[in-house]
């Protein structure tokens, strides 16, 4: 019986074992066809805007020099016009020591500021962008476990196209490497590698302030996975505590059949030692979710303590720089006042959901909004009209028009503002039913696979990184973008094509423009640029 048993466990071990390596076999395999297709587009396009605009450009007149300065050593030189730490220059050198190891055993300067070229700086971002993508492809795979391959590497494909990301891979710009190292830290963290996690995080601090909003979302979204965790062993080793244990719906704690049976010994241990309120469905209301959280997150909060130290530290470290420097910017600080823009979270709403146009203005999510108003008429009647008031009283008066944005014709922001935003006094007004709808539509596609308190989560990261900027810059909105469509259920093939084709559509576009189409201004000398 026991030679038989080993056997069989045997065997279930090596069909195990035989799984996992065709498993990775398969991630590697689809990371490989990622990277060669993202590089079969980084790497020519690259050689043409450095051809055409071999010559910094716009940010690029701060970034280069400053990086070019790091690359001998002068790491005392800083430009006062530059806002953002200095995590991309440290990137770039060692980007470029890579690249070249022999120059660092070269004594002259002049070898390695010459290797600090322009292209080979802007090239680091083509690198991040191949990385990046194999980070999207992971992370699309760790939370959608059950697409095949062909799904996850063309979903990664389509989301490495969009276009903000995009664009910026061949400038010097700090948006790729904040993306890429977010995404890193991000998924280290799904993972449950909490201190590596935090030590990206610290890197997407130094590349970018406001990456510490997303450490942040990181870190709460590790502590409910662990919750959830705690919890699901509960319920499995003491099934009968969960069906006589739980707060309800309404967040009344309900365990009458467990007192009742408070006389036996046994159960009485079991549910005062190890039995935890369990974490309501989906379908259950945000103050049960949040009270449930803390009740569990109570019970295990040394274990808590101490996995997410790394963050909290690194939280303390921040708060400690910005006492320090007396702001969250380094550079330029009058320009970059933080400011209550609450009208840039709502243009935030409007360009994801064009994005993302095939999912939210179509016919079933109209369809989905619509029957989910009338379910409860009356209240969310009220709640929709309030919702809108607020909006409008938010675009009244909270609307900044930065002076970078009505002086500067080079952004598409600038046109938008213009023609669209600005046209006409109503017209700020008449966006507002858009908004609400936008907004409405992200939060039901979020609330289908996750619980309220992610989705009030991920509402409160993005309101904290995009309100306090004063100028409209759609850049601001990658990352936020990238986390709302990890976390969104599109499985139509037909969705993900559309996308890709509006995405490859705008890239060739903006590009075309940015490459063919100069422009000169009558009171600056030299070609100027349309960018986004």
């Amino acid at each position: 019986m026991v030679v038989f048993v080993s056997a069989g466990s045997h065997t279930h071990l090596v069909e195990s074992f035989i799984i996992i390596l065709q498993n990775n076999r398969s991630e590697k395999m689809g990371r490989l066809a990622v990277a060669l297709i993202v590089s079969s587009w980084v790497i020519p396009i690259s050689f043409l805007v450095n051809l055409i605009v071999p010559e910094p450009y716009m940010d690029e007149i701060f970034h280069v020099p400053q990086a070019q300065q790091y690359c001998v050593g002068n790491f005392k030189s800083w430009d006062p016009m530059i806002t953002t730490p200095p995590g991309l220059y440290f990137l770039s050198l060692a980007y470029v020591g890579s690249l070249f190891p022999a120059l660092l055993f070269i004594q002259p300067a002049s070898y390695f500021i010459k290797a600090c070229s322009v292209a080979v700086l802007r090239s680091t971002n083509g690198f991040l962008a191949v990385l990046c993508s194999i980070l999207v492809h992971d992370i699309i795979k760790y939370l959608k476990p059950s697409l095949d391959d062909r799904k996850t590497t063309f979903y990664t494909v389509v989301l490495t196209l969009y276009p903000l990301h995009w664009f910026f891979t061949f400038l010097y710009y700090t948006d790729v490497a904040s993306l890429t190292v977010v995404l890193a830290m991000y998924l280290m963290c799904l993972k449950k590698n909490y201190m590596c996690s935090a030590l990206l995080g610290a890197v997407a601090v130094l590349v970018r302030q406001t990456n510490i909003i997303w450490v942040l979302y990181a870190a709460f979204t590790g502590v409910v996975d662990l919750v959830q965790a705690k919890q699901k062993h509960e319920d499995d080793l003491f099934p009968e505590a969960k069906n006589d244990h739980f707060v309800s719906s309404k967040g009344v704690n309900i365990s009458s059949s467990l007192k009742r049976r408070r006389s036996d010994n046994t159960i009485h241990t079991a549910s005062h030692e190890t039995s935890l309120p369990s974490l309501p469905d989906r379908s259950s209301g945000l103050f049960s979710e949040i009270q449930s959280i803390l009740l569990v997150s109570w019970r295990i909060k040394w274990k808590l303590l101490v996995s997410f130290s790394p963050f909290l530290a690194l939280l303390l470290a921040f708060a400690a720089f910005v006492v320090w420097n007396g702001s969250v910017v380094l550079g330029a600080k009058e320009a970059h006042t933080v400011s209550p823009h609450f009208a840039q979270l709502l243009y935030y709403s409007l360009v994801s959901c064009c994005f993302m146009a095939p999912v939210h203005f179509s016919k079933s999510q109209a369809a989905v909004l619509t029957q989910s108003f009338l379910k409860n008429r009356p209240l969310n009647l009220l709640l929709w009209l309030l919702v809108t008031i607020i909006s409008f009283l938010l675009v009244h008066y909270f609307s900044i028009a930065h002076p970078y944005l009505l002086a500067d014709n080079r952004h598409y922001p600038f046109y938008l503002w213009r023609k669209i935003i600005n046209a006409h006094w109503s017209t700020r007004y008449l966006l507002v039913p858009l908004y609400v709808y936008c907004w409405a539509s992200i939060l039901s596609i979020l609330a289908k696979v996750q619980k309220k308190v992610r989705v009030l989560a991920y509402f409160v990261a993005s309101a904290a990184v995009l309100v306090p900027a004063p100028l409209i810059e759609f850049r601001y909105y990658t990352i936020p973008f990238f986390f709302l469509i990890f976390h969104c259920r599109i499985t139509n093939d037909r969705v993900w094509f559309l996308m890709g084709f509006l995405y490859t559509s705008i890239n060739i576009f903006t590009m075309i423009m940015f490459l063919f189409r100069p422009f000169h201004w009558n009171h600056e000398p030299g070609i100027q640029r349309f960018i986004w």
